[in-house]
């Protein structure tokens, strides 16, 4: 069994921008083959995740989803959020358990974590 997570977006391109540039995410495949897209499939290390288009759904607030990327260094990936139309929460913290995490908007305004060890 498999579970991939699918971020539903008014803005195709922009999602695509940010987690490519971001993360790395190389992108897979889309459906329909071609333009326009309804759905972008991303390959992110060993992780998909997929990107839907639906132009009526509301953007700017977070849902009850959290996508949380353990990545390599969490400070340089902050560098880079807003110039890719993310927003910062706040500075990274150092947690008890040994992680540094750092809580990030997607231009969608989606909740991602980034964590590192």
């Amino acid at each position: 069994m498999t579970i991939q997570p699918i971020i539903i977006t008014s803005d195709l391109d922009r999602l695509l921008n940010f987690y490519t540039k971001l993360f790395g995410a190389v992108e897979k495949y889309r459906i329909p083959d071609g333009e326009p897209a309804f759905f972008i499939g991303l390959q992110i290390d060993d992780t998909e995740l997929g990107l839907v288009i639906d132009r009526d759904v509301e953007v700017g607030t977070a849902g009850r989803v959290l996508l949380s990327f353990d990545v390599s260094d969490v400070d340089a990936l902050l560098d880079q959020v807003e110039a890719l139309g993310g927003r910062v929460q706040g500075p990274p913290n150092d947690m008890s358990w040994g992680q540094r995490v750092a809580h990030i908007f997607d231009p969608d305004g989606n909740a991602v974590n980034l964590t590192s060890s």
